[in-house]
C-alpha cells in the first residue's frame, strides 16, 4: 500500500469515527442485543492472555520465512523472505478483533467455522478457543506460513483446527464440500474485488439463513469497498454491520427489509 493509500485510509477512518452509530442509534432488537452483549463486553477470558502471550513471542522472533504471496500484497516490505515479527505485526488482526471473534462465536455458537487466510493463526486461535467442539477449517496459500501457524496451534494446545494449504481458488470447493454447512465464514485474504465476491458467492451456496460471514479490510482500497457494496446489495443479504476494519453479513429471513449499520467499535 502506497503512502497516499495509507493517508486515504486514515481519512476514511476519521470519517467513520465521526459518523458511525452506537446503541442509541439503532432500532433493531437484534443489533441492540449484539451491541450490548458482544461489542460492549469487556470480559477478559483466559484464552486472551494465552494468545496475546504468543503474539508477543512472535513479535520478538528473529525467524524469517520464504513467503508465497497469492493475494493482493500487504503492508510488509517486498521480497519473498519476511520476518515472522513483520508478518505478525502487519498481517495479523489486532487483538481487539480476535477477541471480538471470540465473543461473537460464543454468542452465536457456530459448529462449522471456515477461515480464508490463516497467516500466523492468531485469529484462528481465538475462534477455535471460543468453540472447542466446533470444526475449524483454515486455508493458507503459503506452505511455510501454514507450517509456522501449525506450531502456534500446537503451542496453544488447540486440537479442533484442520489446516488446508493451497490457493483459495483451487482448494475452497473441496473444503466447502467437507464442511457442507458453514455457520461462520471469515474471509481474510486476496484483498481484491473479484476474488472476494467469488469466494462470497461460493460460500453462499453452502450457507443457510443463520450463517454469519465476516469480511476483513472492507475499506482497505476502493476495490475492496466496491466488493463490500456489491455484497451488501446481494438479494440474500438482509443485514450488514460495518465496523470499518471488518464487515459482518447476515442472511436471516426474519429481517424483512435489508438493513445496513455502521457502528463504532
Amino acid at each position: 500500500m502506497s503512502l497516499a493509500q495509507q493517508y486515504n485510509l486514515a481519512g476514511k477512518y476519521l470519517k467513520y469515527r465521526f459518523t458511525s452509530g452506537n446503541r442509541h442509534d439503532v432500532h433493531s432488537p437484534f443489533v441492540f442485543s449484539l451491541i450490548e452483549e458482544v461489542l460492549r463486553d469487556k470480559t477478559q477470558h483466559a484464552a486472551f492472555g494465552e494468545i496475546e502471550a504468543l503474539r508477543k513471542q512472535l513479535l520478538r522472533s528473529q525467524e524469517t520465512l520464504q513467503v508465497t504471496d497469492l493475494g493482493a500484497g500487504s503492508l510488509i516490505s517486498t521480497g519473498n523472505e519476511r520476518k515472522v515479527s513483520d508478518i505478525t505485526r502487519y498481517a495479523a488482526k489486532q487483538p481487539k478483533f480476535g477477541q471480538l471473534f471470540y465473543r461473537l462465536i460464543q454468542y452465536f455458537q457456530p459448529g462449522r467455522i471456515l477461515e480464508l487466510g490463516t497467516s500466523m493463526g492468531l485469529s484462528t486461535a481465538y475462534m477455535a478457543k471460543a468453540a472447542p467442539r466446533a470444526k475449524v477449517y483454515t486455508i493458507e496459500g503459503c506452505p511455510n506460513i501454514a507450517a509456522r501457524a501449525a506450531k502456534n496451534f500446537a503451542a496453544l494446545n488447540i486440537k479442533n483446527i484442520t489446516q488446508v494449504t493451497g490457493n483459495f481458488d483451487t482448494v475452497l470447493p473441496d473444503v466447502l464440500k467437507q464442511l457442507q454447512l458453514p455457520d461462520w465464514v471469515y474471509i481474510d485474504g486476496n484483498h481484491r474485488k473479484e476474488p472476494t465476491i467469488a469466494y462470497f458467492e461460493q460460500c453462499l451456496q453452502f450457507a443457510d439463513e443463520y450463517s454469519l460471514f465476516i469480511f476483513d479490510d472492507i475499506h482497505w482500497t476502493p476495490d475492496m469497498e466496491e466488493a463490500w457494496h456489491t455484497i451488501q446489495a446481494h438479494p440474500q443479504v438482509t443485514m450488514t454491520i460495518d465496523l470499518f476494519f471488518v464487515g459482518l453479513v447476515f442472511f436471516r429471513k426474519d429481517f424483512k427489509i435489508p438493513q445496513h449499520f455502521t457502528l463504532k467499535y
